[in-house]
């Protein structure tokens, strides 16, 4: 495979596994930005090159790294005023003249509530919050671009996000872990290394379209409490009724999406098996890792 030059916006945690994933099978040069220059720094220890942009003005620093990219990444949050990436850089991306692929990572709670129902990516999208209105708004927005640059545009819906240092485990330690139990409600995750690596195939085989990138089981919150504290060999905390949980705003848009979002379309499309499957294995791996 031809050597991959790899920009990412936003070198946070599901970027950066992604960036680690691609280095395994391909030749790799890594440029991600970030909002420090200690942060930068700290890129530049793991071999990614760091740039600085700030989401509100363009960066003349990245551009002739924007500009040799073979590969990109998006993975900044869009805001009120829209995406970032495409209100300063948009021009930028659309010159780059050796750009293959573009992927963005999204979210499932573009969907809004399915009342615990099976969806998939034909699903509507009824976002139920200003937050994930503006995820919408961003996919658009990044669709159009890569319509007007004739590149290949992966959207990426991630679930819930967990993995080391991300996890129930650190929740239950501090004593912050909640178990709130709310009849019949659901969520998805998918582990930080699963998302990575289906990151990496769809970059390396430059896929086009939109795929929810989730675990194979959603569960009840309170339930991946309680079986983290297990391997852990403590007392899970009490459950909560959801009426009586004090939640704040954000959180309880977040409980009113109830949903089992399908990751068949993206395992069908690389041939793809999670390494993960659901949050038991997940918890076993990270608890192991922290006992090495």
């Amino acid at each position: 495979m031809d050597p991959i030059e790899f920009f990412v916006f936003g070198a946070g945690y599901s970027s950066r596994a992604t960036i680690k994933a691609l280095g395994i099978n391909t030749s790799l040069s890594a440029t991600a930005t970030t909002r420090s220059t200690e942060k930068a720094a700290e890129l530049g220890k793991s071999g990614i090159s760091g740039c600085i942009f700030d989401g509100t003005a363009p960066a003349d620093a990245l551009r002739p790294a924007l500009a040799q990219a073979t590969h990109l990444l998006v993975s900044i949050a869009p805001g009120p005023d829209g995406d970032p990436v495409l209100a300063h850089h948009r021009s930028d991306i659309l010159a780059a003249p050796n750009l293959k692929w573009i992927g963005y990572f999204s979210t499932i709670g573009v969907y809004g509530d399915a009342d615990g129902k099976w969806i998939d990516e034909t699903a509507p999208t009824e976002p139920l919050s200003a937050r994930n209105r503006y995820r919408l708004d961003a996919e658009a927005g990044w669709q159009a671009l890569a319509a007007e640059k004739s590149t290949p545009l992966a959207i990426l819906r991630l679930a819930g996000i967990y993995g080391p240092a991300r996890s129930p485990f650190e929740k239950i330690r501090s004593g912050a872990a909640r178990r709130i139990n709310k009849p019949g409600q659901v969520f998805n995750r998918v582990h930080v290394e699963d998302i990575g690596a289906i990151t990496a195939l769809a970059a390396e085989r430059r896929l086009h379209g939109i795929f929810n990138i989730a675990d194979n089981e959603p569960a009840p919150p309170q339930d991946v409490i309680a079986h983290a504290a297990d391997l852990m060999g403590v007392t899970p905390p009490p459950e909560i009724g959801f009426e009586d949980a004090e939640l704040s705003p954000m959180a309880r848009t977040f409980y009113a999406g109830n949903r089992r979002v399908s990751n068949a379309k993206i395992k069908s499309a690389l041939g793809y098996a999670l390494k993960y499957p659901t949050y038991r294995e997940g918890h076993r791996a990270i608890l192991n890792q922290q006992h090495d």
